[in-house]
């Protein structure tokens, strides 16, 4: 009987993989933006745990990091192409961060909706490093020996994820301010209020609308405070009415789970700075919105 096929050690790489989970699928959904595509990654992973030489490894959460981030990188190159001919703007998957607000994670980063649609714009290998770092913590050593590359480069990597986000967005507010700008902004939604609208939104906000060509959602973002204001007034009459509004937690903000009939039809997200609200993400693709509402229910 090989080692690997012995039971204790099969309980053993049970007992490591299971440990190690939280943090696989942290990595994996952070580089992805997708749930779904995170949890195959994880479950690619434990199959390559499985059939593994284990008695050589002596870290099993390094060597399953390792995998998983590698899983992730080769996935999200070919994502790309996907997102390119997504109908529509593309949004990462949204997930429930109430049982686990750091998602594996040393720290929560990565993991806001906004910080995740800006990773997006960079190369997958470039997205791996900041994760690594940011998120997990990881000595820059370990995250080159992942990445199959040097330490020097590993660094100037991180250092462009950050000049990336740091260009795009800016210092974001605090839960309680974000949630008060956000109810603010439901109340000049739902009434259609086109100067409350304006009071709140930044001057160069920008809407996205993620329906995945499924739902009536727009197409192209709205952008300018003059443009998303006039185009949510006209949007309220047929959108608001009839509607109900979940108070929820998404990516560790809080966010709007809108439904309609029982059947939720939109999960709304803002990126909120000190000026106002940046950046309006509407979720309302039915197979992105499925599995948050499942976690959130479950």
């Amino acid at each position: 009987m090989r080692a690997a096929d012995d039971p204790d050690s099969l309980d053993r790489a049970t007992r490591d993989f299971m440990g190690a989970r939280p943090q696989l699928f942290g990595i994996a959904y952070r580089v992805l933006g997708s749930a779904v595509e995170a949890e195959d990654i994880v479950q690619e992973a434990w199959l390559r745990w499985q059939r593994a030489d284990r008695s050589g490894i002596r870290e099993p959460a390094a060597f399953l990091a390792t995998v998983t981030t590698r899983l992730a990188i080769n996935l999200a190159r070919s994502a790309r192409v996907r997102h390119e001919s997504y109908t529509g703007p593309w949004l990462p998957e949204p997930v429930d961060t109430r049982a686990d607000p750091q998602l594996g994670a040393e720290r929560a980063e990565a993991l806001d909706l906004a910080v995740l649609f800006l990773l997006e714009k960079l190369t997958p290998v470039e997205r791996a490093a900041y994760v690594l770092r940011e998120a997990f913590d990881y000595p820059y050593r370990r995250i080159a020996d992942i990445l199959e590359t040097n330490e020097p480069n590993t660094r100037q990597l991180v250092s462009r994820a950050r000049k990336h986000l740091s260009a795009e967005r800016r210092e974001p507010v605090s839960s309680d301010a974000h949630r008060r700008l956000l109810e603010v902004f439901l109340t000049a939604a739902r009434t259609g209020s086109l100067s409350a609208l304006e009071d709140v939104l930044t001057a160069d906000v920008v809407s996205h609308s993620d329906g995945g060509g499924v739902r009536g959602a727009s197409r192209i973002p709205v952008v300018g405070r003059p443009q998303v204001s006039k185009y949510l007034v006209a949007f309220a009459p047929r959108f608001w009415p009839g509607t109900e509004i979940r108070r929820v937690e998404a990516n560790g903000r809080p966010a709007l789970l809108v439904s309609a009939g029982g059947e939720a039809v939109a999960l709304l997200s803002v990126d909120a700075s000190a000026r106002g609200i940046e950046h309006l993400m509407w979720v309302m693709n039915p197979a992105k919105l499925a599995p948050y509402v499942n976690a959130l229910d479950g």
